[in-house]
């Protein structure tokens, strides 16, 4: 078999990484990889894909093998026991008072490794707790500092809206979320509000900025002067999700179905007209 391209991810919301392989293999088939953090377990998050339709500019690393039942069970007992270790860690920061927050812990399948995920407002100086570990584990030791949209989504949790944590149940990675989302979406700017778990802008204002900045286009802007029923009214502000506006009909502030209003035509200098 030629070699292919194989997404594959070590998370069931996580990213996934590419590689080469020459294996028969499907989405959903678990397999055994070697990255940067050593000997992993992963899955096919896609089907296979030819290399040559991809401009790729570096070499990917092969698959390793197709998962066996004893690699798939090695998995889930360092899981087991990554609980314990985690546990074991929080004893040993107390012990030596260093100023951090363990979340998570993780062994390699072939437990070369141990790396332990934390957060920390300071910089640390884990020096000799690296060397109690270290005595403790009898292997690599890795302390990995993470912020607060990863811890988000290594806790989880339910949102604002009642359902999983979107980072936590079905996002491969993060995507820039800005203040001016929520100004798009007409939100009032209330950071507590309109922040996640994490205590950063959530998530959903990116995933629903585009569709609101495209249905925008159907409305008047606030401040325009626009016809309703029959007489010149003010837009005050707009209700995208009901397809409604609202206005200042002389004097009186109202919503308004947006099929009941009629835009004024721009006149060659710019102005509107009846």
């Amino acid at each position: 078999m030629e070699n292919k391209l194989a997404s594959v991810r070590f998370k069931s919301a996580g990213k996934s990484y590419y590689f080469s392989t020459s294996i028969e293999l499907e989405k959903g088939d678990k397999v055994v990889v070697e990255t940067a953090r050593g000997v992993e377990l992963g899955e096919i998050s896609k089907e296979l894909a030819s290399l040559e339709d991809f401009n790729l500019e570096t070499e990917l690393k092969k698959i390793s093998r197709k998962a066996t039942e004893g690699d798939i069970q090695k998995f889930k007992k360092n899981e087991e026991e990554a609980t314990d270790a985690l546990k074991l860690c929080k004893t040993i920061v107390k012990k030596h008072k260093v100023d951090m927050q363990l979340t998570n812990c993780e062994f390699t399948l072939d437990k070369a490794k141990v790396i332990f995920m934390y957060t920390s407002l300071d910089r640390v100086d884990f020096r000799e707790l690296l060397k109690e570990l270290a005595t403790v584990f009898r292997c690599r030791i890795e302390l990995r500092q993470i912020g607060p949209r990863d811890k988000a989504k290594i806790v989880g949790g339910l949102g604002v809206c009642g359902m999983p944590i979107c980072c936590s149940s079905m996002m491969g990675e993060f995507n820039g979320v800005s203040i001016n989302m929520a100004k798009n979406q007409m939100l009032a700017i209330n950071i507590e509000k309109i922040s996640g778990m994490c205590g950063r802008l959530m998530c959903c204002l990116k995933f629903e900025d585009e569709i609101y900045s495209i249905e925008k286009k159907r409305f008047p802007k606030p401040g325009e002067r626009i016809i309703y029923d029959k007489k010149e009214v003010k837009v005050l502000g707009l209700n995208i999700v009901n397809d409604l506006v609202k206005i200042d009909n002389q004097g009186a502030i109202i919503f308004v179905p947006l099929n009941e209003i009629k835009r004024k035509k721009a006149n060659k200098d710019g102005k509107g007209s009846n």
